[in-house]
This record gives structure tokens, C-alpha cells and sequence, in this order.
């Protein structure tokens, strides 16, 4: 979802925790971890491998994969669940153009390659930030398939979470001189959707119209 103000636009995707619970908080720690990182300065291909490196760590802990996650970064395993890139340029377009000036090379990998910026982040940029894991039937039997990744996954606890889809989460941002202003105004943790969902309105979730983090 999304809309223009004075033609400026927004980007926002929401997803909806029940059974897929553990893959949700997954996505929002490593949306969290992200914007906590960003600031002037950073490369945006390396936000994308620590969105990367969360969502690994967190697939661990569900027991989907098992094993080293910096050798499964090796292999590339998290393209396989994150198959698209971390974020874009927000502007007048949606998909902002300016993501690969004269000279910034696109990086040809499983994951990075899908990003729409491969820049230095710089103040006043504002961004997306959208990690996401999702179960994609022919994704995941290629990597079965593949000596470097089948080993690492656990085919018994995935087979409980295919058919369902996956989770985004997805933030609009504004970089700040030491980090980022957050733009979205919808509720995000569990405990906020659960309440939001159930017109809880006592609950500690108010709009506001920016946060910062």
C-alpha cells in the first residue's frame, strides 16, 4: 500500500503474524537490526547480507536450517528465503531512479543482484527498507537439490511452512545525520498488531506521524 503527498510517494507493505509467527518476528528483527545500522555512510549491499545474516541466524533458531551461518552466507543460502533486494529510493516514483550512478557497479549475486540501489547512503536520502522470507516452492527445491546448500536445511520442519507464502515487512525512512527517521505509521510488533487487530485501543500502539530511532 501507499499514496503521494504534494507527489512525493510511499511504499509500505504489511503482513499479517498467525501461524507463521516465528517467521514474522524473524523479518521484524531484521528489519529493526537494518535500521539501526543505517546511517551516512554505509554501504547498502551490506545492509542487505545483515538483513541476510538475521534472517539465517533466526532460521536456525527456528530449526528450519542447521549449521554454520557464515558458511551458509558462503553459499548464498539467503537469497534462497530473501530472493529479492533490501530496498529502494523513495521519491517522486515509487521505485526512485539514482540507485546505480555513473561508475556503481551492480554486484552479480544471488540476492544483491535484485537491488534497485547499490549506493553509499547519504543524509536526507529516503529509502525502503522491506527485508522479507519467503517459501518458494522452486527456490527451495533448487537448493535442496544443490550440494553447497541442501545440507544445511532441515526438509522436516520446512515442509511445515510451505504453502503459506512468506513476510515482508516494509518501512519508509529518512536518513538523518547519525541514522534514520522512520516514517511509517503502522503498527509492527505482535503485541501492537494483535491489539490494532482486536481495536484494543488502550494498548500502548498510537499514530504518530514519525519516529525517531
Amino acid at each position: 500500500m501507499g499514496g503521494e503527498y504534494y507527489c512525493v510517494s510511499s511504499d509500505i507493505t504489511c503482513s499479517f503474524p498467525a501461524d507463521q509467527k516465528a517467521i514474522y518476528e524473524a523479518v521484524l528483527k531484521s528489519s529493526r537490526a537494518v535500521m539501526a545500522a543505517i546511517k551516512p555512510g554505509v554501504k547498502w549491499t551490506d545492509m542487505h547480507r545483515l538483513a541476510d545474516r538475521v534472517h539465517l541466524e533466526e532460521l536456525v533458531k527456528i530449526g528450519i536450517l542447521r549449521g554454520n551461518v557464515e558458511e551458509m552466507l558462503k553459499v548464498h543460502l539467503g537469497a534462497v528465503f530473501m530472493p529479492h533486494g533490501l530496498g529502494h529510493l523513495l521519491g517522486i516514483d515509487v521505485h526512485d531512479v539514482g540507485g546505480y550512478p555513473e561508475g556503481t557497479e551492480r554486484i552479480d549475486e544471488p540476492g544483491l543482484k535484485s537491488l534497485r540501489m547499490g549506493r553509499v547512503v547519504q543524509e536526507r536520502m529516503v529509502l525502503t527498507v522491506e527485508p522479507g522470507i519467503y517459501f518458494i516452492n522452486h527456490l527451495l527445491d533448487k537448493a535442496l537439490n544443490s550440494q553447497e546448500q541442501c545440507g544445511f536445511i532441515n526438509n522436516d520442519v520446512l515442509a511445515r511452512f510451505r504453502g503459506f507464502g512468506g513476510v515482508r515487512i516494509e518501512d519508509d525512512i529518512a536518513v538523518t545525520a547519525d541514522g534514520v527517521e522512520l516514517l511509517t505509521c503502522v503498527p509492527r510488533t505482535v503485541e501492537e498488531m494483535e491489539a490494532f487487530m482486536a481495536d484494543e485501543t488502550s494498548k500502548p500502539f498510537s499514530p504518530i506521524s514519525s519516529q525517531k530511532l
